[in-house]
Order: structure tokens, then sequence, then C-alpha cells
């Protein structure tokens, strides 16, 4: 395994230089069942280390507490890294395991200063609306962003989940750097318009899930499989009859894993890594992890070029995935576009 360090891309037009895959850290504290604090600790140093410079988090990673696991990591290395976190999921007043959208001016001003708070930082370098709130203008809702980089708060603005129209609508109040969406061998919806505005505009596209949420990468095939407490046993696409049918379509990637001596994992990152050729735009993926040896392999995976043959391998894919990404596509932009 080489340590040599992976490649760059810029977060928008004039947004800062990062590794070319960055590091999604929910599953630190949050969703994907037990959590190993130590092993965490020394995934994020092995990242740095290969030159991820990303790191990907939330407020509504477990209440907060994966910003505050982050905190440590971000005061021992300010000046190397990249810290992105997010506003708009906000805990259900009835029913703390639930969460509604929220994008209102108050919300959001309470949202940042605890953030910066709990990661325990001067600015945040990129700070995203979690979700889209449509009952409150797009425009309303950026223009409170806006006002966060003007006082010194937030240095680049993202949005995750959007459609097309609206990110061309917030994008024209203020300069959007990143767009963070699912993308994936399984879920390619945003292809159709949302990629061809962002490059219109100069927008990074950053893919959350690109191993589909580990399925891709064959560590699990059922959701059954999960501890009762994971995430991914809600998703419609793991479960019962989907999972069997999507389990199936790994076949392709297999053959293409074998031909280059890689995991299903590194194909699967490979071909989203591969987009950014594709489609003419920044691409960078943020693979979640919790293992330094996984880490390894997924940066591995920006060095791997799939050829002709083998994309058309993979192409059809995504057209034959049983089941939503989400049990309400409500939080998806795929379900407004």
């Amino acid at each position: 395994m080489t340590d040599s360090r992976i490649a760059t891309a810029r977060l928008g037009e004039h947004g800062p230089e990062v590794g070319v895959q960055g590091l999604g850290c929910m599953g630190m504290s949050f969703a994907y069942g037990p959590t190993d604090a130590d092993a965490s600790r020394a995934t994020l140093e092995r990242a740095l280390e290969l030159g991820v410079t990303l790191f990907d988090t939330a407020d509504a990673y477990g209440a907060g507490e994966n910003e505050k696991f982050l905190s440590p990591f971000l005061g021992a290395h300010r000046d190397e890294v990249v810290i992105a976190t997010k506003f708009g999921l906000a805990i259900h007043p009835d029913d703390p395991t639930k969460r509604i959208i929220r994008n209102d001016t108050p919300y959001i001003r309470r949202c940042v200063e605890a953030s910066l708070k709990r990661l325990d930082v001067d600015v945040i370098d990129l700070y995203y609306m979690h979700r889209r709130d449509t009952a409150v203008p797009i425009e309303e809702t950026v223009g409170v962003m806006a006002e966060l980089v003007r006082e010194g708060k937030v240095k680049q603005l993202g949005l995750s989940e959007v459609t097309a129209d609206e990110l061309r609508t917030a994008h024209a109040v203020h300069p959007i750097a990143a767009v963070q969406s699912e993308w994936s061998l399984f879920s390619r919806d945003i292809e159709a318009k949302v990629v061809p505005a962002a490059r219109d505009l100069n927008v990074t596209l950053v893919p959350y899930s690109p191993l589909g949420r580990g399925f891709l990468t064959g560590s699990f095939a059922k959701a059954e499989d999960l501890t009762a407490d994971d995430f991914r046993r809600q998703q419609p696409r793991y479960t019962g009859e989907n999972a069997a049918a999507n389990a199936a379509l790994l076949d392709p990637i297999r053959t293409v894993a074998e031909g280059h001596g890689a995991t299903l994992g590194q194909i699967a990152l490979a071909w989203v890594q591969q987009r950014a050729s594709v489609h003419g735009l920044p691409i960078v993926p943020i693979p979640g992890t919790r293992r330094p040896a996984r880490v390894e392999e997924n940066t591995a995976a920006t060095r791997i070029v799939l050829t002709e043959e083998e994309l058309a391998l993979l192409e059809p894919i995504a057209s034959k995935v049983a089941g939503d990404r989400y049990a309400d596509m409500r939080f998806a932009s795929a379900g407004r576009e």
C-alpha cells in the first residue's frame, strides 16, 4: 500500500483546495451501530496523512456529539483541515428519535453558534443547509447563510440534496461552493439536472454514501445483518426482496474488481471519482469509515482508472436498483426534481 498523498480539487470557484476524497465522520458517533473512539481517532489521523483534508460532520449526527468528537482533532490540525458541518435537521419536539427539517432564520443562527462551540473553532470552513425546508424560500435561507459569511462565522456555503432550480436560485443570492448529494453506482438521479447545473455554476459535487452505505462493498447483504440500532435498517433498498435483488447487482463490480486486483469498494469509489472527467466538474466524495485500514483502501481507489469497457459493464446497475434510498423521499432532491 503506497503512502503517496491523494490529488486535490477546489471547492467551488474561490474555495480551498482539498484532497480529492474527503472523509464522512457521521459513523464515528452515530447511525451505524457500535463505535470505537480510539479507532476513529486513528482513522482521522491516518486520513490526514494520506492527503484527506475535507472532514464532514453535521449537528444532527448524534445530536452534536460528532462535532464534539472531532473538536480535539481539529484543534491539533486546524491549519491543515477543512471542516464542513450542517444545519437543517432538528429533533422532533414530540419524538426524539425523529427529525424535522428547519431552515428558519432564528434556527440557523442558533445552530451556527452551537456548532462553533462544539467544534471549538472560530470559523466554519464550509457550512451546509442539510436539507431543504420548502416552507421557507431558499433565497431567505441562503440570505441568512450569506450574513454568516459577512460576519466571519462561515467561509464557504454548501447545500445538500437540492434540485437544480434550487441550486441556481441559491447561487444567485451568494456563491455556493459545494452541493452534497447521494451519488453512487446505486444512486444516479442527480446526473440528469443537478450535475449539469453545478458544472455551469462552478460548484463542486460532494457525493455522500458513494459506497451505498456499505452495501456496495459487500460488507452486508440485508438489513438483518446489521445491529438493531443501525440506521440502514430503515432504508427500503436494504430490506426484504429489495436487498436480495440488489445484492445480485454486485456481480459486475466483482468482475471489474478482479481485473484490477481491487476490492468491490475500491471499484465503486473509482467509478464515483471518475465522474469528474465524465461530467467535467470537481468531485470530492466523502466515504465514511472508522478504521485506518479502510481509509487506506478508500484513498487508493483515487488512483484506479476504469476502462471504457469496464464503465460500460457498470453502467446498467443503477437502473436496476430496487427500492428508494429513503423511506421518506422528502429528504432527497429527487422527491422534488
